[in-house]
């Protein structure tokens, strides 16, 4: 007698798998090695959602192995004449937390013993149509010693809608606590019912605007995956090139923020200016500043030739030599250092309970990035250099950046010359392809905030039954919430655009 296989294991953008081979076990087994899984640190949760049908939940969940390159797939069932209700895994691993809140927004399941069983982004069609925004169930203490701080959700600047709630001791904050879901675009919905391949691929790039490149790559390699279409090494050259721009562009945008922050104004002009030099060679590339229309499946209408690849390297090398010159400046000013030094602490141990990811998780030490645990494109044959700060606070965020576009700056410069020794050329997008029949594909992407999740159900037609869309921020927002603790209210705005997260690609 064999016992039953529990999981099934693949790897990032590889063949996707058969929905009939993937273990469905009972959920008491599916829990104990949920739990068992995530004591270990080399392992966090990518996803964790349902597929429904007319008379169950059909819940599907990947744990990511950072030591191997391999996703572990496995799932369970809930019949809904049952009564939706689950005993929570959050108690247990803090981790699922989020992914919990989600599903029972999304379709009403009773988790049961989750401390913070509150909604997340109130979408159109969430399960209960009687709970409104105005009614948040915020938490608060009773103390005549306290009072309560709103921020938002409208704000002094051009940005998405958030809310900030804080319970402040004078001007300590004991606690914050986040709202969002104001702008809910039902995007996931539309990957299905928008069936034009160039419709998809627009609506990837819709997804956050400050992350095109990073979010379209992740949607056309889950197509090209459940297509059965090769990118040649031309083609996956180019696109790291363009998601390494994208994450130059934003990593220098973000340090001038911070200086804009604590007031040094020199800081924040010149940090602006070679942000828009870096976005300005992508719209030479593509047309776009933020790299719209650049990728596609199956090949570029805007394929890499000479003359833009010397675009490309005498900016990309005037930039990095000028950014390292002021950030060299910025993180020896005192008056800087006072501000940012110990400020909103996120300690390594918190990353690894509650899941954080990319250059949050890196500045607090922990190693999560996807270019090397789970490589896509060239990065399979490139190794990248993984920067990592240690202390978790403002300063350890903003050097990180300056590390990391420093970083970019290498690959870029590496990676044209060996596109300037492929001989392959680069053919126009294929959008009449077909999709493998019941087949599940999962794409992993680090985007500049971290890692980017696109999985799709086909069925038997091939046609999309189910998209499913992570963004990094779906994770590290609690990591904001926990940095602010103990901080005077007015470090807010440093550590916020220290984490700089996306309302927009929460808000799906």
């Amino acid at each position: 007698m064999t016992s039953q296989k529990t999981y099934m294991n693949i790897r990032n953008n590889s063949s996707p798998s058969g929905v009939e081979e993937i273990p469905v076990l009972d959920y008491n087994t599916f829990s104990n090695q949920v739990i068992r899984m995530l004591e270990d640190e080399k392992n966090h949760c990518l996803a964790y959602y349902p597929v429904e049908s007319s008379d169950f939940l059909k819940f599907y969940c990947f744990i990511a192995d950072d030591s191997n390159n391999q996703i572990t797939v496995f799932s369970h069932s809930c019949g809904k004449e049952q009564g939706l209700r689950l005993e929570s895994l959050t108690p247990h691993a803090m981790q699922m937390h989020i992914f919990e809140r989600e599903i029972h927004e999304n379709y009403g399941v009773e988790f049961t013993g989750h401390p913070w069983l509150k909604p997340l982004r109130y979408p159109r069609n969430r399960y209960d149509k009687s709970v409104m925004m105005k009614e948040y169930p915020f938490y608060t203490i009773e103390s005549e010693e306290l009072h309560e701080v709103g921020v938002g959700p409208i704000h002094a600047g051009i940005i998405e809608p958030g809310h900030f709630r804080f319970i402040c001791n004078g001007e300590k904050v004991l606690h914050l606590e986040i709202q969002l879901g104001y702008q809910h675009k039902g995007i996931e919905r539309l990957f299905i019912e928008k069936t034009d391949p160039l419709q998809r691929c627009i609506l990837a790039e819709s997804i956050a605007g400050d992350t095109s490149v990073g979010h379209e790559l992740a949607h056309v390699q889950l197509v090209e995956s459940l297509a059965g279409i090769e990118a040649g090494p031309a083609l996956q050259i180019e696109r790291c090139i363009a998601l390494e721009l994208e994450r130059l562009a934003m990593h220098i945008g973000d340090t001038a923020a911070l200086c804009g922050d604590v007031a040094y104004q020199m800081g924040q002009a010149v940090c602006e200016a070679l942000r828009t030099r870096v976005i300005n060679t992508t719209q030479t590339w593509c047309g776009n500043r933020f790299g719209k229309g650049l990728i596609r499946p199956g090949g570029s209408n805007y394929p890499m030739n000479g003359r833009i690849a010397s675009v490309i390297s005498s900016a990309v090398a005037d930039t990095g030599k000028r950014f390292k010159e002021v950030t060299d400046l910025i993180y020896s000013l005192p008056s800087v250092l006072a501000r940012f030094d110990e400020i909103g602490k996120v300690s390594g141990q918190q990353c690894l309970k509650i899941g954080t990811v990319g250059m949050a998780a890196r500045s607090s030490g922990v190693m999560r990035d996807v270019r090397r645990s789970h490589p896509f494109q060239f990065y399979g044959s490139y190794q990248v250099q993984v920067r990592i700060t240690e202390t978790g606070d403002v300063l350890a965020r903003g050097q990180l950046r300056a590390l990391e576009a420093m970083e970019s700056v290498n690959i870029i410069m590496q990676l044209l010359g060996i596109w300037s020794k492929q001989g392959s050329p680069v053919g126009r997008p294929v959008y009449n392809y077909r999709l493998m029949p019941g087949r599940l594909g999962v794409s992993l992407v680090e985007g500049w905030r971290g890692e980017i999740f696109h999985s799709a159900l086909t069925n038997a037609e091939g046609e999309i039954l189910h998209y499913k869309v992570k963004d990094p921020s779906f994770h590290n927002w609690t990591a904001l919430a926990l940095a602010v603790r103990n901080q005077e209210i007015s470090d807010f705005p440093v550590c916020n655009k220290s984490f700089n997260l996306s309302y927009c690609g929460n808000d799906l």
